[in-house]
């Protein structure tokens, strides 16, 4: 990592106070009639009124839109994205087998123009949908329910992928509004949506494989973002079935991201748990991993509820360098142990969870 990225990242041991920690409950702008920043702080869902016509681009790119799902059930992790920059945008779906490395599928689309507008929020009921020449996608969230699906000719065969995942009653998602310090018209604003049971089925010509909702859950991460052009983050993301003594199972995740932004009225980091949201403090690592990522990572909080460490089994890298543009990421799958605090105080015991979390440098 050159010297100019790395001083975008301020460990939160380093800060003077604790994070805030600001929740919002009602509906709020986010963007002030001048395009400068009105909400700093995180919500259970999404209360941050987005209009997109107040963003002040600093560049031409600077204003960036998404919907990002990830699916896995320990074996195989899809990714389904949609990205939109403005003066054009990107589709894909990618199949990777998270034992061998080995990438069974990948289709991909970039199209020209300001052509898709995904939709103002991602919670609540809505259709996002849409087809160029080659590529067809569709994300529609019913009350219960969201539907996936994408399709493309790839290398003369025929990529199809549909899934449905449940969305349990009252399931709370984060959704943070971070700004960028003295950069009043920026911010980074990104809705986590974990621990939605899916099932579904991608089809690539004579290639098959399934997911059921007995062992796979998708993770929605959803973004409007106005930023620099240079970013470092950690995102780290969990969902699984957890039992309790009793042998009753429970939905148990976490989301953690930090190092992007000013953090010091919210950060991205909870603990979800049959639903429901427990909001924890800034989360760092030990020691940052640079050049031995496949190391343990040992995880630490400033309030000591997220005590976990990570052993990493795969490192899903990629890197791509264009020399005007480059994103290198880091995204590792590991084995988690440790324990985990509610907000009641319950201590839950973590043992043998797959999870990930990824170390990642943008410039762009």
């Amino acid at each position: 990592m050159n010297n100019e990225l790395k001083k975008t990242y301020k460990p939160f041991y380093e800060w003077k106070s604790k994070s805030l920690q600001r929740e919002y409950t009602e509906p709020t702008p986010l963007l002030n009639a001048d395009g400068t920043l009105n909400a700093k702080g995180w919500a259970r869902k999404n209360v941050f009124e987005y209009d997109r016509k107040l963003v002040k681009k600093e560049r031409l790119i600077s204003r960036k839109e998404w919907d990002y799902y990830t699916v896995t059930d320990g074996k195989k992790q899809l990714l389904i994205s949609f990205a939109n920059v403005g003066i054009g945008g990107f589709m894909g779906c990618r199949l990777v087998d998270l034992e061998t490395g080995v990438t069974d599928a990948d289709a991909s689309t970039i199209f020209a123009g300001d052509k898709f507008v995904p939709l103002k929020r991602i919670d609540c009921p809505g259709r996002f949908s849409g087809k160029t020449r080659t590529t067809e996608f569709d994300f529609h969230t019913k009350e219960n329910c969201r539907t996936v699906y994408f399709k493309k000719m790839h290398k003369g065969k025929l990529l199809e992928c549909t899934l449905e995942m449940d969305i349990p009653d009252c399931l709370e998602n984060i959704t943070t509004v971070l700004p960028f310090e003295n950069k009043p018209t920026m911010f980074f604003m990104t809705t986590k949506q974990n621990c939605m049971p899916v099932s579904g089925v991608l089809r690539w010509g004579d290639y098959t494989y399934s997911f059921s909702k007995d062992t796979a859950f998708c993770s929605l991460d959803w973004g409007k973002v106005n930023t620099p052009r240079e970013l470092v983050w950690y995102w780290g993301s969990a969902a699984a079935y957890l039992p309790d003594k009793n042998g009753n199972k429970h939905i148990f995740g976490f989301e953690i991201t930090w190092a992007i932004g000013d953090e010091s009225h919210a950060t991205e980091t909870c603990i979800f748990y049959d639903g429901k949201v427990h909001k924890i403090g800034a989360v760092d690592v030990e020691s940052f991993p640079k050049d031995r990522f496949m190391e343990e990572w040992k995880f630490i909080s400033e309030d000591g509820r997220f005590n976990l460490t990570m052993r990493p089994t795969f490192d899903n890298k990629s890197d791509l360098n264009l020399k005007i543009a480059r994103m290198n990421c880091h995204q590792l799958y590991g084995i988690f142990n440790g324990d985990v605090t509610l907000d009641d105080g319950t201590k839950l015991p973590i043992k043998d969870l797959f999870a990930f979390c990824e170390y990642v440098e943008n410039k762009w």
